[in-house]
């Protein structure tokens, strides 16, 4: 918690300076971060693994229905997405992803790159190694990582209010034990089931639409009255009826 607290306030002092000096910042006086730190500017045309490394950030900023593509390549979907991720943090929303921007996205995360509101440990209630899915260990730790900081924007447009995370990677034996549907998504790492907190299940599905999710299942769809289904499939496929979607 010291950390995270130490972490805001020096973020907060970065973006103070650079307002009251007058200029537009550049990645090249950020703060060295724990988990990856920026070492330049991004903007549209831009390519690399720091662009890779911004979009998996940013990627539950597609705007409705999107999927933003984690290819490395700053195009205008990834453009967009920092825009948007920069409006919902109060950052001037050119789509260049500067000082003020990293600074941000610091502060929002941990050591270990997840983002503060979710862990690893929430993510995979199943075994430690990631092991016995569909993919390989690494593959769906990478897979559950994208998921958290889709949830931490859909956290934050909810009002910074708590998603709980009631199921997310599962092995093969894991998934077979609970009477998961085989191919499940939670075999790939990239899926999560929400419950209900401080908002409806209803209303986490209908949220879900604009965070960069291509499943969602929630009440109405078989077997998901007490939950939402969150994943990332090939595919779009939205299915709650009874919240309207």
């Amino acid at each position: 918690m010291f950390r995270r607290t130490a972490r805001l306030l020096l973020s907060l002092v970065m973006l103070t300076v650079a307002a009251l000096a007058g200029v537009v910042a550049t990645a090249g006086t950020a703060q060295a971060d724990g988990c990856y730190t920026w070492s330049r500017t991004l903007s549209q045309g831009a390519s690399g693994a720091d662009v890779t490394q911004l979009q998996i950030r940013v990627a539950g900023y597609p705007g409705y229905g999107g999927v933003l593509a984690i290819d490395g390549d700053y195009g205008p979907a990834t453009t967009a997405a920092v825009k948007r991720f920069q409006s919902a943090y109060g950052i001037g929303a050119d789509g260049v992803a500067g000082t003020a921007t990293f600074s941000k996205l610091y502060a929002l995360q941990d050591d270990d790159c997840t983002p503060v509101h979710f862990s690893y440990g929430e993510l995979n209630d199943c075994n430690t190694t990631w092991a016995g899915g569909a993919v390989s260990a690494a593959t769906a730790k990478s897979n559950a990582l994208r998921t958290m900081w889709k949830l931490e924007a859909m956290r934050h447009a909810l009002g910074d209010q708590p998603i709980t995370v009631t199921s997310g990677f599962r092995s093969q034996a894991c998934n077979d034990a609970v009477g998961g549907a085989a191919g499940s998504r939670h075999l790939y790492g990239d899926a999560a089931d929400l419950g209900a907190g401080p908002h409806s299940l209803c209303k986490l599905a209908q949220q879900a639409r604009n965070h960069g999710f291509n499943g969602i299942l929630g009440p109405g769809y078989p077997g998901h009255s007490d939950h939402t289904h969150v994943d990332h499939r090939a595919s779009r496929f939205w299915s709650a009826s009874s919240c309207g979607i």
